[in-house]
């Protein structure tokens, strides 16, 4: 393998290991073991601090413009490609909570790939973002712009836990 492969090797597991210790850190604190919490809360920073250097490293970083566009292509991608097919091989095993997931995910980035548009037109325009802020679903990903919604489009919460950016 080149060295230009072990980076994108590396930066999977690296972002991989993060978000999988994250995960750990909640259930850790569900028990009531706050230091083992933190334990994989600091652990899984670590792993971001690689996954940027090696994501940094393999040319992963362009201008503002390029990395919307790369971000909106990869939203596309998943909501036209990837997610289609993970629903249909759930529905086929018949696991429900699988395809619920699924079909979750797929729609929150068809809403993430429209935010995507609108900061490539403004960046093509050289004008600011419209949104102010924006307000984040916590069940399903489904971002708002400016403020939450009284109800998520996608999974029905209620937009007081919303979290804001």
């Amino acid at each position: 393998m080149s060295t230009k492969e072990n980076l994108k090797a590396g930066f999977a597991g690296e972002s991989q290991a993060n978000r999988k210790y994250l995960a750990f850190s909640k259930q850790a604190q569900k028990e009531g073991l706050d230091k083992i919490s933190r334990l994989f809360q600091a652990i899984a920073e670590a792993e971001t601090i690689n996954a940027l250097k090696h994501f940094e490293l393999m040319g992963g970083i362009g201008n503002s413009l390029d990395n919307v566009q790369s971000a909106l292509e990869g939203e596309v991608y998943e909501f036209t490609h990837m997610y289609p097919g993970f629903i249909d091989q759930a529905e086929k095993e018949d696991e429900k909570s699988s395809r619920i997931a699924f079909h979750l995910a797929n729609e929150a980035e068809k809403a993430h790939a429209k935010l995507f548009e609108k900061a490539v037109q403004a960046l093509q325009g050289n004008n600011d973002f419209p949104a102010e802020a924006f307000a984040l679903c916590p069940i399903c990903g489904y971002v708002a712009e400016n403020q939450a919604p009284e109800r998520c489009p996608i999974c029905g919460a209620k937009g007081e836990v919303f979290k804001s950016y």
